[in-house]
């Protein structure tokens, strides 16, 4: 490839683990997170039609800011992420945390988020890990909440086990964290 030529991201594929309620456009859609890193080993998609309009399911994309919203006794120390809106936490800037490990690089205002990996610890285990969260309008008064994940895994040590284990860990993780966001957004938390 040479050095004038824009990077293209992996082609997503289209099974369990990588691809998870996503469908073949959602799959082949350029994201935000496509050129936050540079050569992944990996891109993993997930989705869900959530029965809210995408500004309310966007209110509770930021609430990522104060909780990881899937199994908080793993990565959340045992709190539970708020199930009310936090007044706030909708005024985004460069640089604010989310999900404790992440860090907000771009957004669009009542659209997606776009985060990447900081947290010295989890770099060392997950890799490089770069994540766009988007609230889509769909269907009258109804929306889908979309995830894709860039990964470049650990080169090095016992973390190299990770391009096995993080493609299915996250596809449980995320999974639970999508259902619990559509939960409360749709007004059943």
């Amino acid at each position: 490839m040479s050095a004038s030529a824009p990077f293209l991201p992996p082609a997503v594929r289209p099974a369990l683990p990588w691809s998870w309620g996503a469908t073949d456009a959602e799959r082949a859609a350029s994201w935000p997170c496509d050129g936050v890193l540079s050569e992944p080993d990996e891109a993993l998609v997930r989705a869900v039609e959530v029965a809210a309009p995408a500004p309310v399911l966007f209110r509770w994309l930021c609430q990522l800011r104060v909780g990881p919203y899937s199994y908080d006794w793993i990565d959340n120390g045992f709190r539970r992420s708020p199930r009310r809106l936090t007044p706030g936490l909708e005024a985004l800037a460069p640089g604010q945390r989310f999900c404790r490990i992440f860090e907000l690089i771009s957004f669009v205002p009542g659209g997606s988020v776009t985060l990447r990996i900081t947290d010295p610890g989890a770099r060392r285990l997950f890799g490089e890990v770069a994540i766009t969260y988007a609230a889509e309008p769909a269907a009258a008064g109804r929306s889908r909440l979309l995830a894709k994940l860039l990964v470049r895994y650990p080169r090095r040590g016992a973390a190299r086990a990770m391009r096995w284990v993080l493609p299915w860990g996250d596809l449980v993780m995320m999974r639970k964290q999508l259902l619990t966001l559509r939960q409360l957004a749709e007004g059943r938390g």
